[in-house]
């Protein structure tokens, strides 16, 4: 091949390259384009109180949805359309893009890190038990469940609390996949397991509405960790997610942000104290 040749050839196979190299930029930038055009952002939610709601009339509330309904107004997209989902099928079907975020207190960890792109923290909570009035079977903590032969835990499918027990050891055959809250609080009135385990705030509201004197709340679970989410979006949308911690900065700045969460009971001073790269570094 004459050098000229060879040249022309280099030339365009640089070309093809760069053009390629720069495709998936192109396709992330023109994502929040897409759902202003489409009107609104499809979120993935599960419906537990008072990170996320459902009211009887299909209307979508909780903090995560009012946060992310704000922060995507504000970028141009007018509403949001949420989907209730189990915890463990939230990362497929954001990735299979049958959601553009998740925004449902899927809680920063290293290996959910590696799966999706979070934003800066939203909502930071620590854990809590359910269980039935005077806890006689004295369970503090997820180890205390793995030490009882006899206790079994219901908790969230694919949800932190699932892993947290089976990493303190509870076999697999007394964790009890729950699939809503309101299942867990009726298996744990029927003695079908001793303890629901669910974020504090979760818990609380979950007994405030049931008003069963039989029942009683554990917290913070001991051992436990306090976790912060963020909304969630695909790899690959880090041009939809930056723009929305632009807006969410904006808001933890102005106050905005503490009026739409602290009515639920978080606590904005608590997201606004740690970050993203602190949580996805977390073990």
């Amino acid at each position: 091949m004459k050098l000229r040749d060879w040249i022309s050839v280099a030339a365009g196979a640089t070309a093809l390259m760069a053009v390629a190299a720069a495709m998936p930029a192109a396709a992330d930038e023109n994502k929040l384009e897409e759902l202003k055009a489409q009107g609104f952002a499809r979120i993935a939610i599960a419906n537990e109180p008072p990170f996320t709601a459902v009211g009887a009339d299909g209307k979508v509330s909780g903090a995560a949805p009012d946060v992310a309904r704000e922060v995507f107004k504000r970028l141009g997209v007018a509403d949001v359309a949420a989907s209730i989902s189990e915890y463990g099928a939230m990362i497929p079907g954001l990735q299979a893009g049958r959601h553009d975020a998740i925004t449902a207190g899927l809680f920063m960890k290293p290996e959910r890190c590696s799966a999706v792109a979070y934003s800066e923290p939203i909502l930071c909570d620590a854990e809590a038990f359910a269980l039935k009035k005077g806890n006689p079977l004295g369970l503090k903590s997820y180890k205390d469940i793995a030490d009882n032969p006899d206790a079994k835990i219901g908790a969230p499918g694919g949800g932190t609390e699932e892993k947290l027990a089976l990493e303190a050891g509870v076999p697999r055959d007394r964790v009890i996949v729950v699939p809503d809250g309101q299942s867990g609080l009726k298996m744990l009135q029927d003695g079908r397991i001793d303890v629901y385990s669910l974020p504090v705030l979760s818990i609380h509201s979950l007994l405030e509405k049931a008003n069963d004197p039989t029942l009683e709340v554990v917290a913070p679970v001991e051992g436990a960790p306090v976790y912060c989410d963020g909304a969630a979006f695909r790899k690959g949308d880090e041009a939809l997610r930056d723009a929305f911690d632009v807006e969410l900065a904006k808001m933890k700045e102005s106050g905005e942000f503490a009026k739409i969460i602290e009515p639920y009971g978080f606590s904005a001073k608590a997201a606004m104290s740690t970050s993203r790269e602190k949580l996805c570094a977390a073990k």
